[in-house]
């Protein structure tokens, strides 16, 4: 199975770093020398390719429009899999947790039941379960309830910065940051990295920038502690354990979990002359995925689709793509998750370096921006911002 059109990465441990080192990037100015570095990312100040891909989609197929807005089927699937996972939680009361059915239970049902609900919050962060703001946030926290802990009023200023910030550096909390890269970015590291990443797109946002608490923030951990609390108390601890050993699993070493890398992790070979600043060459930092774990999925997979509209729901993403083929069909994608995973522990042509970075060229959101470059140690989200 090819990881995608072009399965060979680019070298993260070989590429000739040209960015944060020589204060410059792609599309900017060469500096009189550069010196080859290793263990650095690929900086550039070219805008990131979704606005500008979506303007063309636009021009070419206006009915593309018609697809926005709010889908009604979103709410069900999310009852069903939380009454799924509480049904489960039930049944393992008194079974131990160091019990193969617990985890077996744990890693081929709740890790996947919880993977549908991190992407279901991610689906509603867009507003994208109701017309309504209120009920979206609501629908949210019930979603997060088998999760265990309260995180869905968080994720979403992180996640729309992501979409409104692609690849700047200091606002786009999807970034590894240079603590990660320089002690991760080998076998083991990277191992390390994909069995306890969930722990990282957790705790790495918060080491970056904060959020301002709304209210939303407080029912989030008023209304899980609450779930919490009446699953022990009616059920055990192992209830809870269940839950949370579900949500870990989920975003470690299982099928599902390759989305976390497979969005924007640059696997496609980089030629000498994209890695040269100079050349202002684009290169591939979204990659989009076709195959069936996209069921279970929320069809995050076709990741350029919801980058280029994210008003766009899951139900009619596939749709998206056969009205713009020919915008789609060239680009370079993943064939399978599992491999996603697998290339990028053991292949050292891939890893915690393959990203895009950049100092501009992003929407630069909340913290605002100095001599053209983001300010961004503390993103500006007002209440209303968070809230709507």
């Amino acid at each position: 199975m090819a990881s995608s059109a072009i399965p060979k990465a680019n070298g993260a441990s070989k590429r000739v770093a040209n960015g944060a080192a020589n204060g410059h990037s792609n599309g900017a100015p060469k500096a009189e020398e550069e010196h080859p570095k290793e263990h650095d990312f690929f900086w550039t100040y070219t805008e990131e390719p979704h606005r500008t891909r979506r303007m063309a989609i636009i021009k070419a197929h206006p009915e593309v429009t018609k697809l926005c807005g709010p889908e009604p089927l979103t709410k069900y699937v999310v009852a069903g899999v939380v009454g799924l996972q509480i049904l489960c939680a039930y049944l393992l009361r008194d079974t131990s947790f160091w019990s193969w059915k617990f985890w077996a239970t744990a890693y081929i049902i709740g890790a996947t039941a919880n993977q549908n609900l991190f992407l279901a919050i991610h689906e509603i962060s867009h507003n994208l379960a109701s017309r309504s703001p209120l009920v979206n946030r609501l629908i949210a926290m019930f979603a997060n309830l088998p999760i265990g802990i309260p995180y869905s009023a968080s994720f979403r200023p992180y996640h729309l910065t992501h979409h409104k910030s692609l690849g700047v550096d200091g606002l786009d909390t999807d970034l590894p940051t240079a603590f990660e890269a320089v002690f991760l970015d080998s076998i083991l590291g990277k191992a390390f990295f994909c069995t306890f990443q969930i722990l990282f797109y957790a705790l790495r946002p918060m080491a970056i920038y904060r959020v301002p608490f709304t209210w939303v923030h407080y029912v989030n951990i008023m209304v899980q502690l609450g779930f919490d609390y009446l699953l022990v108390s009616f059920c055990s601890l192992h209830s809870l354990y269940y839950l949370i050993l579900s949500s870990f699993l989920a975003g470690s070493l299982h099928p599902t979990a390759g989305h976390f890398i497979a969005e924007h992790y640059v696997y496609e070979t980089v030629t000498p002359e994209a890695k040269d600043p100079g050349n202002g060459i684009e290169i591939p930092e979204t990659f989009s995925y076709y195959g069936p774990l996209n069921f279970f999925t929320y069809n995050v997979g076709l990741h350029n689709e919801h980058h280029d509209f994210p008003a766009i729901p899951w139900t009619r993403l596939h749709k998206l793509h056969e009205i713009a083929k020919e915008f789609y069909e060239d680009l370079p994608r993943h064939e399978s998750w599992v491999w996603v995973l697998w290339q990028f522990i053991f292949d050292e042509n891939v890893g915690m370096t393959s990203r895009v970075k950049r100092k501009q060229g992003g929407r630069v959101v909340g913290g605002g921006s100095k001599n053209g470059a983001p300010i961004a140690k503390v993103a500006d989200w007002k209440e209303d911002e968070i809230e709507a």
